[in-house]
C-alpha cells in the first residue's frame, strides 16, 4: 500500500477548521438553528414526562410574563444578571478568568448590611446611599485580591476567584452567629431582617436596581468602545507583550480593571439585599455569579445584547419555576430543561467560529 493511500485511509472523516468570517445573517441564521434544535430537544423531554410540550413552553411564557406580578419577578431576576454579566465582561475582555462573581456579590452584601445594622438611626436616602458605596468598595477590594497575586506572582486567577467565593460563604455563616447581626425572632443562626430605611424605593413595581442597570449598559459601552482604559483592556487581552510595548502599564490595567469588575458584583449584593431579599444569606448571590458568565458569553461581551440576554435566562428561570406548580414538573427536570436550552445556545457559537469539513474538502469558509 502507498504512503499516499495510507494518509487517506487514516484521514478522519469529518475534521474542525476555524472560520475566517461569518456574515451576521449566517450567524444568526445558526443561533435560530440552535434555538430550534432547544426547543425539539426540550419538547422529547417533555413527552418523556407524559406532558404536552405546547402547552409546558405557554406556561413558561405566561409564568414570565402572563401578570403584572410575573412581569416584576422576571425582572427581578433580569437586574442582577445584567449588572453581574456586564462586571464579568470587563475581566473578560482582559483575559482575567474572573469565576469569583458570587463571592463578590456575598462581600458587597456584607457591607451594605453592615452600614444598614450599624447605622439605623441615618436617614433613608444617606443610608442607602452609604450601603451603595460601601458594596462597591469592599465588593471591587475583595476583587482586587486575586488580581494583586495575578500581577506581582502570576497566580492561576480562575483558582483564586473560584476559591474566594467559598471564603466569602463561610463568613456570612460566621455572621450569623455574631450577636449584633443576628436575628432575635428566631431559634436558628440567622441575618436579622434590615428595617424599612434600608430598602430601595419601587418604580413600577420594581425597586430601582432596574434603572440603575440600564443606566450602568451605556456606561460599561462608552467605557469600553469609547475611553482609552477601555483600549487599554482590550489590549492587554489581545496580547500583554504588545500592551508592555506600546508602553501600556499591564499590571495596573489588571487591577484596576479586576476592581471595576468586581464593584460592579459588589453593587449587586446591595441591591439583593436591600432591592430583593431584606437581608442576607449565604444564598443571597443564589448561583448570579456563575449564570451571568453565560450572560457575558452569549452576549459577546457586549452590554446591549446582555439586555437580551439576561432578560431570556430569567425567562427561562422564572418559566421553568411555573411549570413546576402549573404542570407539576419536577425541579431537577425543569432545571434540566432550562439547562438544555442554554447548552444549545452555548453550542452554537462553537459553530459560528468553526465548522465540520468533510474528508477531501478543502476548509473554505
Amino acid at each position: 500500500m502507498s504512503a499516499q493511500a495510507s494518509k487517506e485511509i487514516k484521514e478522519p472523516l469529518f475534521r474542525i477548521t476555524k472560520r475566517g468570517s461569518i456574515t451576521a445573517g449566517k450567524a444568526w441564521a445558526i443561533r435560530g438553528l440552535a434555538l430550534l434544535g432547544a426547543l425539539l430537544t426540550g419538547a422529547l423531554l417533555i413527552l418523556l414526562l407524559g406532558h404536552n410540550p405546547f402547552e409546558v413552553y405557554a406556561s413558561m411564557i405566561s409564568g414570565a410574563f402572563g401578570k403584572k406580578i410575573a412581569i416584576q419577578e422576571t425582572v427581578k431576576l433580569t437586574i442582577p444578571l445584567l449588572i453581574t454579566g456586564i462586571g464579568l465582561a470587563f475581566a473578560f475582555k482582559m483575559k482575567f478568568w474572573n469565576i469569583g462573581g458570587e463571592g463578590q456579590i456575598l462581600m458587597g452584601g456584607v457591607a451594605a448590611s453592615a452600614v444598614a445594622i450599624y447605622g439605623t438611626s441615618l436617614p433613608h436616602v444617606p443610608k442607602l446611599l452609604l450601603m451603595a458605596t460601601a458594596a462597591i468598595v469592599v465588593g471591587g477590594l475583595y476583587g482586587m485580591i486575586p488580581a494583586l497575586f495575578k500581577a506581582k506572582w502570576g497566580t492561576n486567577e480562575t483558582l483564586f476567584t473560584l476559591m474566594m467565593n467559598y471564603i466569602a460563604i463561610q463568613f456570612i455563616m460566621f455572621l450569623q452567629y455574631q450577636p449584633a447581626w443576628q436575628e432575635e425572632r428566631t431559634s436558628f443562626p440567622k441575618i436579622r431582617m434590615l428595617d424599612a430605611s434600608a430598602y430601595l424605593p419601587k418604580v413600577f413595581g420594581v425597586h430601582i436596581g432596574w434603572i440603575i442597570s440600564l443606566i450602568l449598559v451605556f456606561v460599561a459601552y462608552i467605557y469600553i468602545a469609547k475611553t482609552k482604559h477601555g483600549y487599554e483592556i482590550s489590549v492587554v487581552g489581545d496580547s500583554p507583550n504588545t500592551a508592555r510595548y506600546a508602553g501600556i502599564n499591564v499590571s495596573r490595567v489588571l487591577i484596576r480593571t479586576m476592581f471595576l469588575s468586581a464593584a460592579l458584583c459588589g453593587l449587586v449584593g446591595f441591591l439583593q439585599v436591600s432591592g430583593s431579599d431584606g437581608t442576607l444569606t449565604e444564598n443571597t448571590a443564589n448561583g448570579v455569579g456563575f449564570t451571568a458568565i453565560t450572560v457575558a458569553w452569549l452576549a459577546k461581551m457586549n452590554p446591549f445584547a446582555m439586555v437580551l440576554v439576561s432578560l431570556f435566562i430569567a425567562v427561562l428561570e422564572r418559566g421553568s419555576s411555573s411549570i413546576q406548580t402549573s404542570h407539576g414538573i419536577p425541579s431537577s427536570a425543569a432545571s434540566l430543561l432550562t439547562g438544555i436550552i442554554l447548552f444549545f445556545m452555548l453550542g452554537c457559537e462553537f459553530f459560528i467560529n468553526y465548522r465540520l469539513v468533510h474528508r477531501g474538502k478543502k476548509g473554505e469558509n
